[in-house]
């Protein structure tokens, strides 16, 4: 059984598609006119193991707000979907991931409780086009619309690349340990997720 999913979101601001499939190869592609935001969510793909499209248009030439956040819940929700009933899945998982002075510290649980705790606190300097603030709006449409709870702290990092690297690339070894069949029922005393 394919863990894959098909996701389009056109509103006023922003139109988003996103093609998941759970069990790639970690071939990612991202094209949101945000060259920086593109780079991170290759990294996610490409970390994660999984096989990852994006494309978005949004307008940027207000704020590239709306296009990041819109991005994150149709990704999760991509997730989502493809993680159907979660029969099987591992459920949690953690790490700690570097990027030379960086390090940041991830937990997740694909409880269907969407919560985001985010500590992660990158110099304010932008990075090209990216603000690094909209990471943080990134992860709350991401986990919100996956229905996962999801921990980000910052333990070291002076450049902001590095600390944003370190979370998507954190967050996708967590998924990617997270989404693994390891038995066959759902993982809960409740019997759902």
């Amino acid at each position: 059984m394919s863990r894959s999913s098909k996701q389009h979101r056109a509103t006023k601001e922003t139109t988003v598609d996103v093609a998941l499939e759970i069990d790639g190869t970690g071939a990612a592609s991202a094209s949101t006119g945000i060259p920086f935001f593109d780079h991170m969510l290759e990294q996610l793909g490409k970390h994660g193991g999984f096989d990852l499209t994006i494309g978005a248009t949004g307008d940027l030439e207000i704020d590239l707000h709306h296009t990041v956040e819109d991005v994150g819940i149709v990704l999760g929700t991509a997730l989502k979907e493809a993680l159907g009933d979660k029969a099987g899945v591992r459920r949690f998982a953690s790490n700690a991931v570097p990027l030379d002075e960086a390090l940041v510290e991830v937990a997740l649980d694909l409880s269907g409780r969407p919560f985001l705790v985010y500590e992660v606190e990158p110099v304010a300097e932008w990075i090209g086009t990216f603000d690094p603030q909209l990471a943080e709006e990134f992860w709350r449409g991401f986990a919100f619309a996956a229905g996962i709870t999801l921990h980000l702290r910052s333990r070291s990092g002076r450049n902001g690349h590095h600390v944003i690297e370190a979370s998507f690339k954190g967050v996708a070894r967590a998924l990617r340990d997270a989404v693994k069949i390891e038995g066959r029922g759902v993982p809960s005393t409740k019997g759902t997720l």
